[in-house]
Formats: structure tokens, sequence, C-alpha cells
């Protein structure tokens, strides 16, 4: 099946949903599977899109983006512009209006107290917040009355859509979590598991790393939806089980992320029982370089800390040979298709911000040896691992557990053997290398290995919160409950100070200008990242689930209201 015909069939779906349902509940239960299980329902506490996608069914952010990119009112009264009067004229401040008459699952009230405090919640310096680049820049949150509030910024900020926009930055409920901010956050098991939320359904049974039982929130504030009483959502597996669930034994009506490769998908799709659907947006598979050490040898605690530099990848020679030994396009051919793209960027789109840089598309293992052996690394006993002051050249390379990328993780081993890299490879579950854990060592934010590879994107369209992520200071660690969003600990005083320029840069070509710097200044110049592939998003659902929008600028979930049986 063509990549085009999917994304056609994702654009009819969402032009073809319908307005409302008869009545809710009525069309019973929903069944939803993401092979990577959720571990935790707070997207605070967690990076990892499972998690955020799962929460997303319970919480809700003032504002989502629709799968054109658009900005679109959720709890809010509109999406706040200079025009309408929500975002002053000197860019210092955003106000949102909520929506009269909303109500919590259980039964009181939605305040602008509850925005308010989820922003104090998330810039607690002791929390550990994983979404604290959304909130880059604020320096107030003010409750003006109870149905307004007022987001204010220390500088002009052209983008004023960080906070209370999008599945990564949704509301708390206040009188659920005012106990746990800062150092509490993490230990809150019972509201981090079962948060009150304003969404289409509430938890009745959270099993973490398993399943999750919801039913329809009696409160919601479309009296018609959901069109469904009940919803499970099943975690654990793997992609080719997710897709055969949907697509050939319809048990399940709809699987998320099927990272599977392109003849698979196209054999399941022809058992009839449901539909892929896939579009591009911002998803990037990708290497990241630990710029600390995580040997065993360090005491806990300072194991991939900033206090230990990367005795190997610290130097940028290695760092660039690991990327020209691998072969891109060829990755994309194994493992997406027509559903991947090679790419050497870390933000591929929208175009305006995407570097036009090809330059690692072609494989030079002869140029990647010869850069090693600049760099004082050679095999001086003979074995085919270079060494360097009695150090081997050896690293361990480490990913979720998925055919794709234990297919991708195998070739390049290979390459990197054939440069005399030595390289050991680990994969770690999803559900718990996507996880929050702060007690696990096995996690993506942890990092005990020298390299690593996934992916994820971003909300929305504007990259500058994306971005912000590396900025210095905000990696994981133990004062952070190991949350943070600069995963390889990045740290550069330029990438610093042109995040700060395009905080208060308005005009959208200038805008796009310092993204792609910023873009190629952590891909090309540090190569801390290796962009491997622009990923297209493929899902499934069953041939009787209607409603269904695909939609890769926010949650997946996002609509699920919307969602409802074709009879």
């Amino acid at each position: 099946m063509k990549l085009r015909t999917l994304m056609l069939g994702a654009a009819a779906s969402f032009a073809l949903a319908p307005a409302a349902m008869a009545e809710r509940g009525s069309d019973g239960e929903v069944k939803i599977i993401y092979w990577q299980a959720a571990s935790i329902l707070n997207p605070y506490l967690s990076g990892g899109t499972k998690d955020i996608e799962a929460a997303s069914l319970v919480i809700e952010p003032l504002g989502r983006y629709d799968p054109t990119g658009v900005l679109v009112p959720f709890l809010a009264e509109e999406i706040p512009t200079v025009e309408n009067g929500g975002v002053s004229e000197d860019l210092t401040s955003i106000t949102w209006k909520i929506k009269e008459g909303l109500l919590w699952s259980d039964g009181t009230p939605f305040t602008a107290e509850d925005v308010k405090f989820t922003g104090e919640y998330c810039m607690d310096p002791e929390g550990g917040c994983a979404q604290l680049a959304k909130y880059t820049g604020v320096t107030a949150i003010d409750v003006i009355d109870p149905l307004t509030v007022k987001v204010t910024f220390g500088a002009p900020t052209p983008n004023p859509y960080g906070p209370f926009m999008g599945g990564q930055s949704p509301i708390l409920q206040k009188a659920q979590f005012e106990n746990c901010k800062g150092a509490n956050a993490s230990s809150c098991t019972e509201e981090n598991f079962n948060p009150i939320g304003t969404g289409p359904f509430s938890v009745v049974e959270f099993r973490p790393n398993d399943v999750i039982t919801m039913e329809a929130n009696p409160n919601y504030r479309d009296p018609a939806k959901p069109a469904f009483a009940t919803l499970t959502f099943k975690g654990g597996g793997d992609a080719n089980a997710a897709g055969r669930s949907v697509m050939e034994t319809g048990e399940y009506d709809y699987a998320w992320n099927l990272q599977l490769a392109p003849d698979v998908l196209a054999a399941m799709a022809e058992g009839g029982k449901g539909t892929p659907v896939a579009a591009f947006g911002t998803l990037v598979e990708r290497i990241e370089m630990n710029m600390t050490d995580p040997s065993p040898d360090l005491p806990e605690g300072e194991r991939s800390t900033v206090a230990h530099p990367h005795p190997i990848l610290s130097d940028f020679k290695v760092r660039k040979a690991l990327s020209m030994a691998i072969d891109r396009p060829l990755l994309v051919e194994v493992g997406y298709g027509q559903a991947g793209r090679p790419t050497c960027n870390l933000v591929p789109a929208p175009a305006m911000y995407a570097s036009d840089n090809e330059e690692c598309f072609v494989q030079d293992l002869d140029g990647a040896k010869a850069l090693l052996e600049e760099a004082g690394w050679t095999d001086t006993d003979g074995d085919g691992i270079r060494d360097k002051d009695g150090m081997k050249l050896s690293i361990l390379y480490q990913s979720s557990t998925n055919a794709v990328r234990q297919d991708f993780q195998a070739l390049i081993k290979d390459w990197w053997n054939q440069i005399g890299v030595e390289t050991e490879l680990r994969n770690v579950d999803s559900s718990v290398f996507f996880g929050g854990d702060a007690g696990s060592p096995d996690t993506f934010q942890k990092f005990y290995a020298d390299v690593e590879m996934y992916a994820n994107n971003f909300d929305g369209t504007d990259p500058q919160s994306y971005l912000s992520m590396y900025r210095c200071g905000n990696e994981p660690k133990p004062s952070s409950q190991w949350q943070g969003e600069n995963i390889n600990r990045f740290c550069n005083e330029e990438y610093d100070a042109l995040l700060d320029e395009l905080a208060m840069t308005g005009e959208l070509g200038k805008r796009g200008d310092i993204a792609k710097k910023l873009n190629e200044i952590i891909t090309k110049e540090t190569m801390t990242i290796v962009p491997l592939v622009d990923r297209g998003r493929v899902s499934a659902h069953s041939n009787t689930l209607g409603g269904v929008a695909l939609n890769t600028w926010d949650s997946e979930l996002w609509n699920v209201a919307d969602w409802h049986r074709i009879k």
C-alpha cells in the first residue's frame, strides 16, 4: 500500500468525521493498543510519548493542534492572539479565557486556579518537570478571575504557546496535586496513576506497564460524547502483534506507532479488518551521543552526569566518524520504505525551519577511518579494534526492544566494526526504556550507555520549545529525579545565546534562520545528535471505527471524543 494512499485516507477520515454522536456511551467499548505500555499518567514526569498520549485521554490542555498544525481551543474559549487582544501588543503576555461550566470528572469546577497551579507545579526547581522547556521565559502566572489566567514572560515572546498548549502541557487539578509539588512529585503514586481530568474518559484502574481501563467521563462538556462507554488501553507486546490485532484479527480498534518493515505492514493490511494510516510530521529516529561518562565504576549518582565528561565521545572527530559510517538510505529501505526519508536534521519540518543539509546522506567508511586515525585512534595490536592511550574504542549502544530498531542496531554495529569500533548492543523493554522511573537503571533519561537510539517529536509547528530542551542545565540528573529533556547532556554557550535570541524574534523568516542554525550546531557542528530517519507516523484503525484523524502535531488521541462505531 502506497504511503500517499495512507495519507489520503487519514485526510479523508478527518474531513468526514461527524460533528457529534447521538448518545454518550451508546457504542460500548473501544480498545486501543500501544505496544509501548504506559508507566505513568502524568506527562510532567515522563518524556515518553506513550505516557503523554495515554494521559491525553484524561487530562487536557487549554488548546491543541489539529492534523494540519492549526491551533484550536479545547478548554479555552478561543486561541489568544494579538488581533483578539489575548496576546499583548508588546508580546510579553498571553491571557487565556476558559470556557464556562467546565467540570472535572469528580464534578468540581475547573478554574483558572488549576491552570496557575499547573504552571507552578512544572516550574518548581525541585520537581524535575519533563516539560520544563514549555515554560521557558515565564515570570508569572496570574489569576485574573475564575475563568481568566494571564501568563507573563520576562521578554517579548513571539511564540507564547508553550504553556498549556498541546498534549505535553495539560492542566492538572490543583485539589488533587497540591501536595505533590517539588521533591514530592514522583512519590505521589495515586495522583500520578489516577489523575482527575476534564477529558472524555476517566481512569477506573491503572496497571503500570500493562493495561488501563477507563470509562466515559460523566461530566464531559459535550453531553453526547464520548460515543464509547468504556475504553481499554492495552500496553506491551511488539509492533507486529499490535498491527495484527487490528488489521488481521480485529481484536483491537486502534494500534499506535506501527514501526514495521514496509512488506510486513502491507501484508497485514490485506487481512481486511483494519486500515493503516500515515502522515509525516517531525518524528526523527536518531542516535544520541552521551557527552558524560556512564561507567559503572563511578559512584552511583555520578554516572552519566556532567561531573564526568565522556572519555571517548567528548572528541568531535569520534562522533563525526560514527555518523559518517552510517548508510541512512539503506536504513530507510530496510526499516520504513515510503514511510521514511533519510535526514541529517533534528527538525525536519515545517520547511521554513528545516536546514538544507544532506551531507550525511552518503556513507563514507574510508573517510570515517581516516578521521579516527587523525584523532589518534589506531589498531596497535591488530585485533581489529582501535585503541588510544591504552583504551579500546568500545561503546555500548542501547535502544528499545523493537524489530526495526534491532535491525538498525545490527547494521550500524557492522558498519562501526568496519571502521574499528567495538560495539556492544543492548535493547530494553519499551515500557521501561521510555518510563520515568527514577529507580530504574534502564531509562533513556538515565542513559547508562554510550549511545542510544529512539525517536520523538514536538507539539505544534514551532520548534522553539523542542530546541530549548538542549539548553545547558536541562539534563536529567539525581537532583531532578532523573527528569530533564537534554538527554545527551549537551552544553554550548553559543547555542544557549541563540535560544535567547529566538525567544525574542518575531519575524518568521528570522525565526526560521535561527532555528536552522540551532539545528546545525547540534547535528552538524557538534554532532551530539546523529539524525537517521525522518519517520512518517504509521498507525492503524479498525474498519468499524470512525472519526479517527491521525495527528502528527499533537497526541494521536487528540480527538478520541469524536471516535464512534461504524455499523
